[in-house]
């Protein structure tokens, strides 16, 4: 047998440890970001507020002094509640979490898309809405064949330099082909002649779709858009080429004719001067445009007396070479706010918190205010028709202790003499301590009035707090304790018998001393803590059973366990010829809370089947 207790024990300890873990880990765990203060005070919350449970549980039964239990008491049972709904709390937020989660996730996939405008922008920013959707293709693959060092091939088209996607400019030919002279074949780094000015203004259009502001001449526009998109352009190269290729970076699709010749009527058409070379490079004859095709060719590889654009001189100008336009969307800042999980971890836990907080708050006030009354009307076929509307007001389990004193009683009273009923019976567990401390709270029972008279009948909590002193002091406030006993009322029996506690101080309950000898053509009314007791009173032909001890429950699901233990949890039953009341009670049992089972005092209305 001590095995089997001990194994039990062990069993209840692990539970309790293993359903705690879980809460710490919901509630601070999973919603930091790693160990931290937040984690540590979780675990000296959890751990200590149990702590402070068996404490106080452990202060009340060994009768340690008074104000130690008061101090332990509030705390200590308070948590016991609380940590009862954070563990309900948590669990029901594993139903919630899973659809929270596909809330989000489906919501970051179907968010909005970019705008029109957004979609026709470059990924460098600089081109303008309209662009075509294959522009980016041509882009990528004019910049890769300029960066392997081919150079720009005869007969480069326009169309392909317009990569970042400009619209055409009104009467655009859209098949106009600007030719330029191979570099690296032919002629070794010949001088430039002038080109219009329509070709630098073209070139010009690189970054922005629009002229240069300031009338910058054309060789400079060119020789700054070598730098942008072609990387294997010699220095030497003509300026319109180099317009062309600079347009790879998003500029404007100048027409064909335009790059050709200068229109005479614009008057800031202006011939360039030829662009200056290194001192090293011989002359050579211009070469001039041409709208022919070339022939399909592979360009020669160059000489190695071409110059390159990779060595500058000092006194050459340079321009800073920017990053390689790509046809990859922007990148997209990572995020800095909490992640999915984090945020729905912490969404969960301040909701289940609350929740918790919440209830065992109301539950709290609940008891604190005191107990409503409740009125029930029980017909009983032996009461005559002059006992008809016969009113007992029954009140159990008031629980008089280190949190429910003097105060509360006060209240109780108050209530059940407002009812103004005919008798009164006290079912059991008046208190949770000695008579030495808890005498001045339960000095307010001397004011109960009724016609008839108040009756008492000891609980289990009595046989733990001294039940021969309890009901002493009951007698002295004017109660009439009931130790399998009965009296005879004007129109019915009214028996009460000892709790089954006291079976362990041979004072248990004798039903053949409180309800032998009696004439049973009498109604009889039996006062017993305990509805587990309805089993011997059926046998004895009792017709009503008042009861009370199991609180309805007190904290749900708490309802559930107590069914489990009692025949009756609260309420109304019949069991064969005899009924069976039980009242929630009107005070708590450690922690001053209620949930899902209020506290009570019952006013019964007698009635008899003859009137």
């Amino acid at each position: 047998m001590p095995i089997v207790f001990v194994l039990v024990a062990l069993l209840v300890l692990a539970v309790l440890v293993t359903a705690n873990w879980y809460v710490w880990r919901r509630l601070f765990r999973d919603t930091t970001r790693g160990p931290g203060l937040t984690r540590r005070l979780g675990a000296v919350l959890v751990a200590g507020g149990w702590a402070l449970a068996i404490t106080a549980l452990v202060a009340e039964r060994t009768g340690a002094p008074f104000w130690l239990q008061q101090v332990l008491a509030w705390p200590g049972f308070l948590w016991l509640a609380l940590s009862i709904y954070l563990f309900l709390a948590v669990l029901a937020g594993e139903v919630v979490r899973p659809p929270l989660r596909w809330f989000l996730d489906r919501r970051a996939r179907t968010g909005p898309g970019p705008d029109a405008s957004d979609r026709g922008t470059g990924p460098q920013g600089d081109g303008v809405a309209g662009a075509p959707a294959d522009a980016a293709a041509s882009e990528v693959a004019a910049a890769s064949q300029v960066d392997r060092g081919d150079g720009v091939p005869a007969g480069a088209t326009t169309a392909g330099s317009q990569a970042a996607g400009v619209a055409d400019a009104p009467g655009a030919v859209s098949s106009a082909t600007t030719a330029a002279t191979p570099q690296g074949g032919g002629a070794s780094g010949a001088p430039v002649p002038a080109v219009a000015a329509g070709a630098a203004a073209a070139g010009s259009q690189a970054d922005g779709g629009v002229g240069e502001p300031g009338g910058l001449p054309a060789s400079a526009t060119a020789a700054g858009s070598q730098a942008d998109g072609i990387a294997g352009m010699p220095s030497g190269a003509p300026a319109s080429t180099a317009a062309a290729g600079s347009q790879a970076d998003g500029g404007s699709a100048a027409p064909a004719s335009a790059a050709a010749a200068a229109s005479p009527a614009d008057p800031g058409s202006t011939a360039t001067a030829p662009h200056p070379q290194a001192d090293h490079t011989p002359e050579a004859s211009p070469q001039p445009l041409t709208t022919t095709a070339p022939e399909p060719t592979a360009p020669t590889a160059p000489e190695s007396t071409a110059p390159t654009a990779s060595a500058p001189t000092a006194s050459e100008p340079t321009a800073p070479e920017p990053t390689a336009p790509t046809a990859s969307a922007p990148t997209t800042p990572a995020p800095t706010g909490p992640s999915r999980r984090l945020f729905v971890s912490r969404v969960v836990a301040g909701a289940a918190a609350a929740a918790a907080v919440g209830t065992v708050g109301y539950g709290t006030y609940g008891v604190l205010r005191g107990p409503k009354v409740k009125r029930v009307a029980v017909p009983l076929a032996k009461l005559p028709r002059a006992a008809h509307g016969y009113r007992i007001a029954v009140v159990s389990d008031i629980h008089l202790g280190p949190v429910l004193g003097r105060g509360f009683a006060q209240t109780v009273v108050d209530t059940i003499n407002a009812t103004q009923p005919d008798l009164i019976a006290v079912v059991g567990d008046l208190v949770d301590g000695s008579v030495k401390d808890l005498g001045p709270a339960a000095a307010p029972l001397a004011q109960l009035r009724a016609r008839h008279g108040s009756y008492f009948v000891t609980g289990n909590h009595e046989y733990f707090s001294g039940a021969e002193q309890w009901v002493e002091e009951v007698r002295r406030l004017g109660l009439t304790p009931l130790e399998n006993a009965r009296r005879e009322m004007p129109y019915f029996d009214l028996a009460g018998v000892n709790d089954v506690a006291g079976e362990d101080e041979g004072q248990g309950p004798d039903y053949a001393r409180a309800l032998g000898d009696r004439d049973t053509a009498r109604a009889c009314v039996l006062l017993a803590h305990q509805p587990v007791q309805i089993h011997d009173a059926v046998e004895h032909g009792v017709d009503l059973q008042l009861s009370g001890h199991t609180h309805g429950g007190q904290l749900w699901p708490g309802n559930l366990l107590a069914a489990a233990a009692n025949p009756t949890v609260a309420g109304l039953e019949r069991y064969g010829d005899t009924q069976l009341y039980v009242s929630r009670g009107a005070g708590a049992w450690g922690p001053p809370t209620r949930v899902g089972a209020p506290s009570d005092i019952t006013l019964i209305e007698l009635a008899s089947k003859q009137a």
